[in-house]
């Protein structure tokens, strides 16, 4: 069971596409085997929500809060790791202050 706040590695499949790569992916939420993602990438000109290196990405990333979905729990490879409780509240406040505009 994945939470809000993990980061995995997952199967997706681009929007101007019907390719399916593997990237990481922030964990909004799981219910019944789906689970709700925002995409993240290491395209620093991107805009979104900075990860770094130090807080377990990879590459220094960014979360992209314009880039959500829904994938099935079978298309996860694994976890790579959790957001600190810091990260996870701007995330969240990011996301309401995007839905209650």
């Amino acid at each position: 069971m994945y939470k809000f706040g993990d980061v995995i590695l997952t199967q997706m499949q681009f929007v101007d596409t019907f390719d399916v790569k593997t990237r990481p992916a922030l964990v909004l939420f799981e219910e019944f085997s789906n689970v709700v993602v925002a995409g993240i990438t290491s395209n620093a000109n991107m805009k979104g929500i900075a990860i770094t290196k130090a807080e377990g990405a990879v590459k220094d990333s960014v979360i992209k809060l314009n880039y959500i979905f829904t994938i099935s729990e079978a298309m996860v490879k694994r976890k790579l790791f959790s957001l600190s409780s810091q990260k996870k509240r701007i995330v969240l406040a990011e996301l309401t202050k995007r839905i209650t505009m």
